[in-house]
């Protein structure tokens, strides 16, 4: 068996110039099966509220919600590393929420790393987390939690608020964090964040230029008809197999072709006289 993968592993893929690969997974058996894909991490992220959940955002998560699918997660994944996303208000009113919540991602959720977004106005956070020896994976660039503050979802990082993510991309680094999720910004700006930091990028349609990749398994797969962002791409229509399945399904119960004899339980005709 494999050894379990840990933040050594991002550490030095950075090092050597390894692709680093992670995706969402948010119960048992879907984290079982990304797991034995071979990726290096499993990301529980606050992404459940969306297409999961059904919410128009992620802000509506709660702590609870993120600890109930973490553990869920953690009981299918053997080799990835885990990864808690923190949910919205969960760390942003003090620090020292912040830490006992990240503790309860890992002691309740049995996550091994927490992640949570934003830059230079988080790293106290971020700081008290790891001081607390617990792996912390930050988030720059489209912070959905942000949301209404920015006025929706949009690329990040143009023109002169590519000084802006630099500032906090250095900032979660200094802070402590082990690695760093770049999403939705200009492909030229992620590899300049990238080379600039120690520590491993891992985007979100951010170019290739990050030291990694991660999608939304639902997103990859066709599971989720609400929006298909441009930087995903689409490896199965698994969405679609399974509708056809469902459908399937109903026209053989309606026909009376299912059950059939194979999948029945034969007994004798007549049950024995119990006296």
């Amino acid at each position: 068996m494999p050894a379990k993968k840990t933040v050594s592993r991002f550490a030095q893929a950075k090092r050597f110039g390894d692709k680093l690969t992670m995706l969402t997974a948010y119960d048992y058996s879907i984290a079982r099966l990304v797991d034995q894909s071979g990726v290096d991490a499993v990301l529980v992220g606050d992404s459940l509220g969306n297409v999961v959940m059904g919410l128009p955002d992620t802000l509506q998560v709660t702590m609870e919600q993120m600890i109930h699918h973490t553990r869920a997660v953690a009981a299918g994944v053997q080799n990835a590393m885990v990864v808690g996303d923190m949910p919205f208000m969960s760390y942003q009113v003090s620090v020292a929420d912040a830490v006992l919540n990240a503790g309860r991602l890992v002691k309740e959720g049995r996550a091994q790393a927490v992640k949570l977004e934003g830059g230079v106005a988080v790293a106290p956070q971020i700081r008290a987390i790891v001081d607390a020896s617990i792996p912390v994976m930050g988030h720059i660039g489209l912070t959905p939690q942000s949301v209404n503050a920015m006025g929706g979802l949009k690329v990040q990082g143009k023109g002169d608020d590519s000084e802006r993510l630099m500032r906090d991309a250095l900032a979660v680094q200094e802070a402590g964090a082990f690695s760093v999720v770049v999403e939705c910004v200009p492909a030229h700006t992620a590899e300049e964040l990238t080379k600039a930091l120690s520590i491993p990028t891992i985007g979100i349609g951010a170019g290739p230029g990050c030291d990694g990749q991660i999608l939304v398994y639902h997103d990859m797969l066709g599971l989720f008809e609400g929006f298909q962002p441009k930087f995903v791409k689409q490896y199965a229509d698994a969405g679609g197999l399974i509708k056809r399945a469902f459908a399937e399904y109903v026209s053989d119960v309606k026909a009376g072709t299912f059950p059939g004899p194979e999948h029945t339980f034969n007994a004798p005709q007549k049950l024995a006289k119990l006296y």
